[in-house]
């Protein structure tokens, strides 16, 4: 049901010598037999059937039954196969010796033709001269000549002839003669074996896949009986679960109708027992979520009642991912496909296949749609179709109020390249354009400019935002792990320290979008130069944003500078005053600490805190940058529309390439920028005993 974790009660013995390994050996046995089967099987080109099965884990004695009867049909598949191919070979042998014969009495014929009627025998004398050997008693009879007839395959012939030269010392004659015919195994001849053992695989293979799911139930129950332990008296099995609460009943309902299933005559029955070990983890999930718990588990497994940050990551994760990739046709592309995946995740030939390339995305298919949907939604932002511009609702500039006013004449038309529109003249600009960015920038000079300046800022405030609503979520954790004290010394400091600093510069950000208008555009200071000056503590020459400019930013600076003291040594002064008796002069034994341990981790925290603020708002910038390259390069793919083909394949190839690495970097944001700042991923994961996780045909490598 996979409701429960089995715990080992037997950590100090070994696997060889627990109570069922005879058991699982004579699963692994079966396991042997079956894959012999398969193999078989598979090369007898039977198909196996593709309905689903899922029999029940067999009792004990039907397992017994199970086992001979694999036995005997492996008894039985091995001695007609046995049988088949010797038959094959005696076959094979007597075809060739009757070519033999056939090709033989053709030479015997021709030399008996030219020999006379009376043999003649021939000695050799070069034998009595031979010291090394004994000869005499051949000499003395007479050394008759004869022949010997054989096969022997053509690519030999010539070897086998110098051979024979050297063996016989060049008393020889070879005489061949090529088989007209090609033999080959002569299938047609045995026929009725072939059928034979082919009814008994096909008999085989209506079964095989039952017998394979059924041993490995068995095999994983005797495993998980072999983390139980028995009582005194050895006739009880107990067993250590971890198990969810609201499954309790679930687990009572299944224990007692097992028991009744099994007709025992002691019931089984659940006691809640205490534990000062670490439970597991157990994230709930479902087809949808599933994929970005991965994301998240891939990082780290939460701790206990640690805050999950994957319900957060449904959104945010997609939601980067099309800052950076934003286009609205590549959008529609990625969510077409990753639409077609979830409607056919049903489809058994697209889940199980052994690719595992196509496994990542099928199993990423809702993150693919999402990514696919949020890309239409910034493309349509951005305004990018292709690298094109949507002219959907009509632009809110005019160039003709520029003519209507004679700020441009025929003469300023005919002697300047480029001309700027001035929307302080009245009818220029009309308004902003209602979804995303007005498309007369496509057309703009300064397009790059604009683009850079808009993307940058957008960045940074989105990278702020995130964070900080990290550093927020890190508030949780410490309510309920029942340390109020870091909300006041950690959490309060780290989020002054962060918005007293960049979530200054965001507001600076959006002060100078809402106050500045039009005509006070050219006249307003630069944002960078104001930041720069705030840690200096100059800028009394440059012109102030807002009035007492000055005053709030040294405010705002010394806030941030003592919130890093307090950072710093708030904590591991508290937990020491705490630990000598502090507060109610109680010396609490959860409060024993060791100072210097606890104030080199403080210290490492603080570093580690104020220079990634720093870094971490830098890292986010990679939104404005991969955004830009992702527009510019698709930008060059239209600059050759002659060749159709390439520039096809470029706009795959940046599909592919360009997605994967935006995916990368929207994961790193995550894991680095985001969950660093609440979530510690040192948990160990929930693993239920479940029959559903147990491998199938391909994945146990048998076919």
């Amino acid at each position: 049901m996979g409701l429960v974790e089995f715990r080992d009660l037997n950590p100090s013995v070994n696997c060889f010598q627990r109570k069922f390994v005879n058991e699982i050996k004579r699963c692994e046995e079966m396991e042997r037999i079956l894959g012999y089967l398969l193999r078989e099987v598979k090369k007898a080109d039977i198909p196996l059937p593709d309905r689903d099965v899922n029999p029940v884990a067999p009792l004990p004695k039907h397992a017994m039954a199970t086992m001979e009867q694999l036995q005997r049909l492996e008894a039985e598949l091995g001695e007609v196969t046995r049988n088949k191919e010797k038959l094959q070979k005696n076959l094979r042998e007597l075809t060739e010796y009757t070519h033999m014969l056939r090709i033989t009495k053709n030479f015997v014929q021709r030399s008996s033709e030219r020999e006379p009627q009376q043999a003649q025998y021939e000695e050799f004398p070069f034998l009595e001269k031979d010291a090394a050997l004994d000869y005499t008693s051949m000499q003395r009879l007479g050394a008759k000549l004869g022949f010997i007839s054989g096969l022997i395959q053509r690519p030999k012939i010539e070897a086998f002839e110098r051979m024979l030269w050297r063996v016989c010392k060049g008393y020889t004659i070879l005489s061949y003669s090529e088989i007209d015919e090609y033999l080959e195994d002569p299938d047609t001849v045995l026929l009725r074996t072939d059928d034979y053992l082919r009814q008994v695989l096909k008999k085989a293979s209506e079964s095989v896949c039952m017998w394979f799911i059924q041993v490995k139930k068995m095999k994983a129950i005797y495993y998980i009986l072999n983390l139980c332990s028995f009582d005194v008296t050895n006739k009880c099995l107990i067993a250590e679960v971890w198990c969810p609460v609201e499954d309790l009943g679930t687990v009572r309902c299944s224990l007692e109708e097992g028991s009744r299933k099994s007709g025992a005559t002691v019931p089984s029955f659940v006691n809640r027992i205490p534990s000062n070990d670490t439970p597991p983890t157990l994230i709930r999930t479902n087809k949808f979520t599933s994929g970005f718990q991965n994301i998240v588990d891939a990082y780290g497994v939460g701790a206990y009642r640690e805050v999950n940050p994957a319900p957060f990551t449904v959104i945010t994760f997609p939601f980067l991912f099309a800052v950076m990739f934003g286009d609205l046709g590549h959008g529609v592309i990625m969510a077409l496909f990753a639409s077609w995946m979830v409607m056919c995740e049903n489809n058994r030939k697209l889940k199980n296949t052994r690719n595992e390339i196509w496994n990542t995305f099928f199993e990423g298919r809702y993150i693919i749609l999402l990514m696919g949907l949020f890309s239409i939604y910034t493309g349509l932002i951005y305004n990018d179709c292709f690298s094109k511009s949507l002219n959907l609702f009509g632009s809110g500039w005019s160039v003709k109020a520029m003519f209507d006013t004679n700020t441009w004449t025929d003469g300023d038309i005919a002697a300047n390249r480029f001309l700027s529109l001035d929307p302080n003249v009245t009818g220029v600009f009309k308004g902003p354009y209602p979804l995303g960015i007005d498309p007369i920038w496509n057309l703009a000079n300064n397009r790059l400019t604009f683009l850079n300046s808009y993307k940058m800022k957008m960045s940074v405030i989105l990278g702020i935002v995130h964070m900080s609503f990290g550093v927020v979520l890190s508030v949780y954790n410490h309510l309920h792990f029942r340390k109020k004290y870091n909300v006041y010394l950690v959490f309060l400091p780290e989020l002054l320290f962060m918005w007293c600093l960049f979530g200054y510069l965001v507001f600076m950000v959006l002060y100078k979008w809402l106050a500045f208008t039009a005509a006070e555009s050219r006249a307003a200071p630069s944002i960078l130069i104001h930041f720069i000056n705030m840690f200096l503590m100059q800028g009394g020459d440059t012109q102030p944003l807002y009035p007492r400019q000055a005053a709030l930013q040294v405010f705002l600076l010394l806030i941030a500078l003592l919130s890093v003291p307090v950072l710093l040594l708030g904590k591991p002064l508290y937990l020491y005053w705490l630990h000598n008796g502090g507060g109610r002069g109680l010396s609490l034994s959860m409060y024993r600490i060791n100072f210097a341990d606890e104030f080199l981790h403080q210290a490492i925290h603080t570093i580690e805190y104020c220079l990634g603020c720093v870094s971490n708002t830098a890292s986010y910038l990679r939104l404005w940058a991969l955004s830009l390259a992702h527009a510019r390069t698709l930008g060059i793919v239209f600059l050759v529309p002659v060749f159709g083909l390439f520039a096809v394949l470029t706009v795959s190839i940046l599909l592919v390439m360009e997605g994967l690495s935006a995916f990368l970097h929207a994961l790193r944001l995550h894991w680095v920028e985001f969950q660093n700042k609440f979530y510690s991923g040192t948990g160990i994961k929930f693993a239920p005993f479940s029959f559903s996780l147990l491998p199938s045909f391909d994945r146990d490598g048998l076919l």
